[in-house]
């Protein structure tokens, strides 16, 4: 995780389920898009946006990585307003990884 934890405390079971995934998904580059996201904007995603982020959780790393990076296209299925969040989150100016 990040230098500083964070507070799960306030978060309902499934937003902690979903903030502990997102921190561990095997490739170190996943572990920072998703677990950076999911710091920042896990709060206030309404549910069928956890419905969404649950399923990229469960997705190959390296496909999700290729959908963020725009490197390889991304299934209909998995082209939602929630990865379109994930990559904006991650191309604002000042923003690393």
């Amino acid at each position: 995780m990040t230098g500083v934890e964070p507070t799960p405390s306030g978060l309902d079971a499934r937003r902690r389920k979903i903030l502990f995934r997102a921190w561990h998904r095997g490739m170190l580059e996943m572990d920072l898009i998703m677990g950076r996201f999911a710091d920042a904007e896990l709060a206030g995603l309404p549910e069928a946006e956890l419905d969404d982020l649950e399923a990229l959780l469960e997705a190959e790393d390296r496909d999700v990585l290729g959908w963020v990076t725009g490197e390889i296209p991304t299934p209909a299925h998995f082209d939602t307003a929630l990865l379109r969040k994930i990559r904006d989150f991650h191309s604002r100016p000042g923003r690393r990884g």
